[in-house]
């Protein structure tokens, strides 16, 4: 057989096209000119040569998917089945990149699919088709959609429409669930779906033990099924007769709970389990209004999203967590019946996608975590710079690649300071200031800003101590004034002046040098 496919460098794509290479077929693969390299290394993986995986450059946003009229007569009344899965898959995407892709994208595809006479078209939907639906929704369900705000459930569901009103071939559609690593090897391409709970997950158990009851929500179902199953049952029902005109739910008939899944994953990640888990349903009483009224007041607003960001959460993931759909699979089921094919057991796996997760797609596995990594290019202010503390840290930053900016009262000392940065390299600034004194704390602030127009990182590091006890200080309040104005109304003074633009910039760092004796 002869296959077209889209999308067949993707993640559930790669495994579509192995198996329909295993058939013994011929599979034709949509790519642009960016990703025409893939497919020599797909060719090597699988054992094929170019007459077996054949390349067609096209463009997914264009009128018959861009591919050119030569190609497309070669290829007319030659493909069998032409298999479309090429889509935004990301709840994060903006709704014109979705409605170009999934909708209008869909539509070329179908118009080319017609153009060279297909046998069959497959359309690779999802189960967000169905919306926010409130019940189970059925594989001969469509217009009974509801809740379709979000761009995502909106250009999915859309896309079938397309297919089903606009596609004179034969069609079949399938509703893949919630779609994971491979069950057996635990290989994802990217972070999505329940693996935005990972980040929290490991945060806990770096927090609490294992054995420590936590506290969580149930939520709605979750519809999980990993990637090596989705490739398996389309292939399978793909090539079964008398399946035309039909939709199939590639979704697990026992779905759980995100509680549920959360423990399941937290099993996996020897982190603790949520003992108590809190129906979220129970607040339905309250008002959709009354809730988007109290997420829209902007100190709850920037509250929530700094949760999220730390747990690394996008920001409609909480609109999810009652999902209120459940899936019949009926008709899937019965196509898989002769086959071996079914979908494994979450917690079967679970510590498969775990621990491919952490060894490889861990956002923190990314992040340069040396000094280089963290102070390269950026102005650092370090005051006190002239000796000791002060002068260790420039120097180490401006080996690190910082821009330095030494502060000290004397100038002398700062010089060899500047001197000793230059020498390994470094770039460095200096100014001369006494930050006990309010003017000279503000000329220092404006003019820092006027050289280097930001402050990154300010390390507030100069300092004086009593070098006496209170018994011999009785008449010596002006020890005590001094040391307030430049420990204390100095470092205050500079935070003050820098962080208005750290706030603006949205990032930046402020660091104490304190000493012991805050424990005497």
């Amino acid at each position: 057989m002869n296959y077209f496919v889209t999308g067949g460098t993707g993640f559930i794509g790669k495994r579509l096209v192995a198996r329909l290479l295993e058939r013994g077929g011929t599979v034709h693969l949509l790519v642009r000119k960016s990703g025409a390299g893939q497919l020599g290394a797909m060719r090597e993986k699988y054992g094929v040569s170019k007459t077996r995986l054949v390349e067609v450059k096209g463009d997914l946003t264009r009128k018959r998917l861009g591919v050119s009229a030569a190609k497309t007569r070669a290829l007319k009344g030659k493909i069998d089945h032409v298999f479309h899965l090429a889509a935004v898959y990301d709840l994060t995407a903006s709704a014109e990149m979705q409605e170009k892709v999934n909708i209008e994208g869909t539509r070329a595809a179908v118009q080319f699919a017609e153009a060279i006479g297909a046998g069959t078209f497959h359309l690779a939907s999802s189960i967000a088709a169905a919306g926010m639906y409130n019940g189970v929704f059925r594989e001969d369900m469509f217009e009974e959609a509801e809740g379709l705000d979000h761009p995502y459930f909106r250009t999915k569901h859309e896309s079938e429409a397309v297919v089903r009103k606009e596609c004179s071939l034969p069609w079949r559609i399938y509703r893949p669930g919630i779609v994971v690593g491979d069950s057996r090897t635990g290989e994802m391409d990217k972070i999505d779906g329940p693996y935005y709970y990972f980040k929290a997950i490991q945060k806990i158990r770096r927090t609490l033990p294992r054995w420590m009851p936590t506290i969580g929500v149930e939520g709605g179902r979750i519809n999980i099924v990993p990637v090596d199953f989705v490739a398996a049952a389309m292939d399978h029902i793909a090539h079964k007769k008398g399946l035309d005109g039909k939709c199939f739910h590639l979704t697990d008939p026992d779905a759980r709970r995100i509680g549920d899944v959360l423990n399941t994953f937290a099993r996996a990640a020897h982190a603790p389990e949520m003992t108590l888990r809190i129906n979220a349903r129970m607040f339905g009483f309250v008002p959709d209004y009354v809730w988007k009224g109290i997420g829209s007041v902007a100190p709850v607003r920037r509250m929530i999203g700094a949760v999220l960001d730390d747990l690394g959460l996008p920001p409609g993931m909480l609109s999810f967590v009652n999902y209120p759909v459940r899936f019949d699979s009926r008709e899937a089921e019965a196509a898989l019946q002769d086959s071996d094919i079914r979908v494994p057991d979450l917690r079967d796996y679970a510590w498969r996608l775990w621990d491919y997760w952490e060894r490889h797609m861990d956002p923190d596995l990314f992040v340069d975590h040396t000094l280089s990594g963290r102070v390269k290019g950026k102005v650092v202010v370090v005051t006190g710079a002239s000796s000791g503390i002060g002068r260790a840290t420039a120097i180490k930053l401006g080996e690190a690649g910082a821009r330095v900016v030494i502060v000290a009262r004397g100038e002398e000392k700062l010089v060899e300071t500047a001197e000793l940065i230059r020498a390994e390299g470094g770039e460095v600034s200096m100014y001369t200031a006494d930050l006990s004194d309010a003017a000279s704390c503000e000329a220092l602030v404006r003019n820092v800003l006027a050289d280097h127009g930001q402050v990154d990182i300010l390390v507030n590091n100069a300092g004086r101590s009593i070098r006496r006890g209170i018994e011999h200080s009785y008449d010596r309040f002006h020890d005590f004034e001094r040391t307030m104005q430049l420990n204390y109304y100095g470092s205050l003074r500079l935070i003050l002046g820098f962080l208005p633009g750290m706030a603006a910039m949205r990032r930046g760092h402020i660091i104490n040098i304190s000493s012991i004796g805050v424990l005497s």
